[in-house]
């Protein structure tokens, strides 16, 4: 197994802090914010200086209906070349669902969402990682996500669900354990039975992070410091195994990098100190630690296409109630779904916020009021980059906002990203087509 030590999350805001961090073993970059023939200065400097870099995915959706993208894929081997990398990470989660296998429009979650701890969704997951494996150029490791939310009528507990994923593929995992606080808290799952029962020895490395509680609800945000309960099972893990590799990740509201540090180093301690009474108390106890046998690549069990369609008509109509307003599916929580719904919304907003940081400033105060309620009515369909030009061309197509001058200056910029007239003669182009050229006269 890579030992990788101790690293941290590799944003563009705290490039400059981190390579002034000491200690610093290792990063991870999001790989879906990296272009291979552009590579920032600060990676390719961490590069030079031995820091070993990971690509971690975000868009995948191993745990969908589909099988994985194959441009998908090659985007993210090109950036595991790129960057030089040992392995690329991936999560357990579904992002998005409907098209062809449910015959039904495709929708985006922006946001990973958890897949159904069932057999039929194991078995697509399983031959969807085998995918991914066969295409990428280095090892897989996937991520137990974060939830709001719980299927009805799941089969497995999480660690029984990693356990046989590792079993029939042999995939690594990449362990998240303010993701185990925030299950603990959100649906009632004990951590540590997880870890007793998820293969610790196939783990590749560890993520800690911070988050709130509120009303409630854990709220994975990434943008807090990382809590007691978190590093507390981050040491119960490590008095079972000593992880490859522990990394800190803040995805925004950065600190000072002296806190950062601070995180660090309290990450450094607690896995010391849990691996250090470990092994005396091995020692004193036989002499030695156990080695536990890993699983790896049982038999496999293909996923049929009836299997793909029920998985993918059951994520279908459970993200349509998230971010399309249809009725809740039966068995899950209205109340929890409208969190997850509202939690949805309000990230969508953030991030065409960052993709798009010319709306905000042109529409100022009125902009988050203004795409939470366009958000109500309109599922996303194709990124952040296209939800931000379908979001301003909706306010214009209403005559909004009211101002003639900042009307005129939002349908100045969505003029200039909207590119030249599509030549489809589907009913959608030529609206499209008509549209910009009621704008243009405006």
């Amino acid at each position: 197994m890579l030992q990788l030590g101790t690293g941290i999350g590799w944003r563009p805001e705290i490039a400059d802090a981190v390579e002034r961090m000491p200690g610093i073993d290792w990063v991870e970059a999001v790989a879906e914010n990296v272009c291979p023939g552009h590579l920032p200065e600060s990676l390719l400097r961490l590069r030079e200086r031995g820091v070993t870099v990971v690509p971690h995915g975000v868009s995948l959706g191993l745990g969908g209906a589909d099988r994985p993208d194959g441009a998908r894929l090659t985007a993210l081997a090109e950036r595991a070349g790129a960057l030089g990398s040992p392995l690329v990470t991936e999560h357990i989660a579904f992002v998005r669902a409907g098209g062809p296998l449910t015959a039904s429009a495709q929708l985006e979650a922006g946001h990973l969402l958890p897949a159904p701890r069932t057999r039929d969704a194991l078995d697509v997951l399983c031959e969807n990682i085998r995918i991914a494996q066969a295409a990428l150029p280095v090892p897989l490791a996937v991520e137990n996500i974060a939830a709001l939310i719980s299927w009805p009528g799941e089969e497995m507990t999480e660690g029984q669900f990693l356990y046989d994923l590792a079993d029939r593929t042999g995939v690594r995992l990449l362990i998240d354990v303010a993701n185990l606080h925030t299950n603990h808290v959100n649906r009632g799952e004990d951590p540590a039975k997880a870890l007793d029962e998820l293969p610790v020895e196939a783990i590749a490395y560890v993520h800690v992070a911070g988050g709130f509680e509120r009303d409630g609800v854990w709220h994975d945000s990434h943008a807090h410091p990382v809590p007691r309960p978190v590093l507390d099972i981050l040491a119960d893990l490590a008095a079972r195994v000593t992880p490859p590799g522990v990394l800190l990740e803040r995805d925004e509201n950065f600190p000072d990098p002296a806190e950062l540090e601070n995180e660090l180093t309290a990450i450094r301690d607690t896995v010391k100190i849990a691996t250090t009474a470990r092994k005396a108390a091995a020692e004193a106890g036989s002499g030695g630690e156990a080695a536990r046998e890993a699983p790896g690549a049982a038999a496999e069990r293909p996923a049929t296409d009836a299997t793909r369609q029920r998985l993918g008509l059951a994520q279908t109509a459970l993200l349509s109630a998230l971010v399309a307003g249809t009725p809740v599916p039966e068995g899950f929580d209205r109340a929890r779904l409208g969190v997850q719904a509202r939690a949805l919304a309000a990230k969508r907003a953030d991030v065409v916020a960052k993709v798009a940081p010319e709306l905000p400033e042109i529409l100022e105060g009125a902009y988050r009021t203004a795409f939470l309620g366009y958000a109500q009515r309109h599922p996303m369909t194709d990124g952040y980059r296209r939800d931000a030009l379908d979001f301003a061309e909706h306010l214009l197509l209403a005559g909004r906002p009211e101002d003639a001058e900042t009307r005129r200056r939002l349908r100045d910029w969505w003029l200039d990203r909207s590119g030249p007239a599509p030549r489809s003669q589907h009913p959608a182009a030529r609206l499209a087509r008509a549209t910009r050229r009621v704008l243009l006269r405006g």
